[in-house]
């Protein structure tokens, strides 16, 4: 694999940043450089709880935000697909509305340790 290559997991123990970067209620975008390629995916902060996401539809294969850090919908109950609509279920992934109901998003597995949110 090259450096250039879609990669759609992350190992565990990569250090993302503080929880402060992440507005409560709101969403942040990764992009991550690692040796066999780049990974996208993004965080939902809820309070002290972070659920984490490849940025990627499963009904199409397209990044899920056409606007850096906007995931959500206006009022911040599901995670929207820009492009095509289809919402998902931010603590599970799950798509309930829109094309691809039934399917989920992949999960990026992150936590919150001291503050800091890592990958596990």
């Amino acid at each position: 694999m090259s450096g250039d290559a879609r990669l759609f997991a992350t190992p565990a123990g990569v250090t993302l940043g503080s929880l402060d970067a992440v507005p409560d209620g709101g969403t942040r975008n990764y992009v991550l450089q690692l040796r066999a390629g780049r990974f996208h995916g993004f965080v939902i902060r809820r309070g002290d709880r972070v659920y984490g996401y490849v940025d990627r539809c499963p009904h199409a294969g397209l990044p899920l935000a056409q606007k850096l850090d906007r995931y959500l919908t206006a009022d911040g109950r599901y995670i929207a697909c820009s492009w095509h609509g289809a919402l998902f279920d931010p603590s599970s992934g799950l798509c309930v509305g829109g094309p691809g109901a039934g399917q989920r998003l992949t999960e990026w597995p992150v936590e919150v340790n001291e503050r800091v949110i890592v990958t596990r």
